[in-house]
């Protein structure tokens, strides 16, 4: 039944662009949100880390987290017993403008989920949890190189 991953596409388009457009206003661009939320969320987490959280390529989290650095809103710090590995914190910018993404992601989730009941909200989870680790072990496979089944 295709349509299900049509409509899980369709829900992702429409929450991103809603978040950028409300986003612009504090110059946050496409989907950097994604990255300071999970940063905030886990002070010191590698880049790697943030990458495979989001389901993104390292290059693509690493452009993100670059500008995110670069607009003051994250640091990368060395620890001291390892010089390679850069930790990622918020900045005190950064840490400011979270309450305003978490009550945006809150306000989201009330819309998305309006007219349905805590159980109809915990069967969807659950259904969707399961459809993105099915998805998941495949997107692993192909990443590695590995030929898709069909």
């Amino acid at each position: 039944m295709k349509e299900i991953l049509r409509e899980i596409g369709m829900i992702g388009r429409c929450c991103a662009t809603i978040s950028d457009i409300e986003f612009k206003e504090i110059n946050l661009a496409k989907g950097q949100y994604l990255y300071l939320v999970r940063i905030y969320e886990n002070p010191g987490i590698i880049q790697e880390r943030v990458a495979a959280m989001l389901k993104v390529d390292r290059s693509t989290a690493a452009k993100a987290i670059k500008k995110l650095v670069e607009g003051g809103l994250v640091e990368r710090v060395k620890e001291e017993g390892n010089k390679k590995e850069l930790k990622l914190y918020c900045t005190p910018k950064g840490r400011k403008i979270y309450p305003f993404l978490e009550r945006e992601e809150e306000h989201s989730v009330r819309v998305a989920t309006e007219g349905m009941t805590q159980k109809e909200m915990r069967l969807a989870f659950d259904l969707l949890h399961r459809i993105r680790k099915n998805i998941e072990r495949e997107w692993e496979d192909i990443k590695k190189g590995n030929p898709r089944r069909y």
